[in-house]
């Protein structure tokens, strides 16, 4: 096993100002297809000189900015992983809401310069690689990242400043096809701050209580459980079934993390994915199969990402339960 044990001493004091860096001494880019739906990559010089900073309307108080973000998780994560290799940040963006300045109004589209439009995007994920901090399942290479989401849509902008939203995560992304492997453990899907501060602490916490070493045993005994072509398909057809459930009954089931057009996607790279497809006989290990899902999963926006990543794992460990205990499920009877 490569993966190594990290320095977990405190590096911020909570609730205490940390500075934000402009740059790090780092090689190169962590990959971004790490998410593919109606997104984009951007560098995060773009982000922090192209796009002005959504303001709460009510006090004109600055928002958090996504540079901000990006930053304050980077050098979190630099301090807590010292002396660790580390990419620069992935970043991935989507929803633009486009403006103009007061010079412009009345302009034409056609007649607008580029230094009279201005742009913000809504919707901001991010990935930072430790390509060193590393693990091989299954012939699978696996790295450690951490990396976060951002939806202005989350906050009330004609408010006054209030408490801002972000998402964090601490998982393994898988080289072969840049899938994340996220665990409920390693996510945090309600980070609420008021300051950069605060964000920072709630950063490091996530980042020293992850289990590093549980989420890859998880992993490892993915590759252990196979279903039959039989039982893929049936736990397919159920999985569509699912959404049309009456919601009393639901609430016994394990939720299907993903929707109904990424089910048909599992459906195809069965046959056709490279790294991740059937097996001769039309079996397939669980790895695999969380692997169809994870990738799947890439078509999601932004701010469903981390969740329904999360999701995938939850979903095919309760199959691997099942099939290790010899219990039925909704999904596989």
């Amino acid at each position: 096993m490569e993966l190594i044990s990290v320095n977990k001493r405190p590096i911020v004091q909570a609730r205490q100002p940390i500075e934000i860096i402009e740059a790090f001494e780092v090689e190169e880019i962590s990959s971004d297809h790490f998410i593919t739906s109606n997104t984009e990559p951007i560098r995060l010089s773009e982000l922090s000189s192209k796009c002005i900073i959504p303001v709460f309307s009510k006090d004109n108080e600055s928002t958090i900015s996504h540079p901000e973000f990006i930053n304050t998780v980077t050098e979190i994560g630099s301090n807590f992983f010292s002396g660790e290799r580390m990419l620069k940040p992935a970043i991935r963006v989507s929803h633009p809401v486009k403006g103009r300045i007061p010079e412009a109004m009345g302009k034409s589209v056609q007649e607008l310069m580029e230094d009279e439009k201005t742009i913000y995007w809504e919707r901001m994920a991010f990935i930072i690689e430790f390509p060193n901090i590393s693990e091989t399942i299954n012939g699978n290479k696996l790295s450690l990242c951490i990396g976060g989401v951002r939806s202005y849509n989350s906050e009330n902008l004609y408010s006054r400043k209030i408490e801002e939203h972000f998402r964090c995560f601490i998982g393994f992304k898988v080289h072969v096809c840049t899938n994340l492997c996220i665990s409920t453990d390693g996510f945090k899907k309600e980070i609420r701050v008021k300051s950069l501060s605060d964000l920072a602490f709630e950063v490091y916490q996530l980042l020293s209580e992850f289990k590093a070493d549980r989420q890859l045993n998880q992993l490892h005994q993915l590759g252990d459980y196979s279903i039959s072509e039989n039982q893929f398909a049936q736990m397919l057809g159920r999985s569509k079934m699912y959404q049309y459930l009456p919601l009393k009954q639901k609430k016994s089931i394990i939720p299907m993390p993903i929707n109904e057009s990424q089910i048909s996607t599992i459906a195809r790279e069965y046959y056709q994915d490279k790294s991740f497809s059937r097996n001769n006989d039309g079996s397939i290990n669980l790895w695999k199969l969380y692997n169809l899902f994870t990738s799947a999963n890439k078509t999601s926006y932004i701010d469903t990402f981390l969740d329904r990543g999360a999701g995938c794992l939850d979903f095919v460990q309760s199959i691997a339960s099942n099939l290790e205990t010899g219990t039925n499920s909704w999904y596989l009877r």
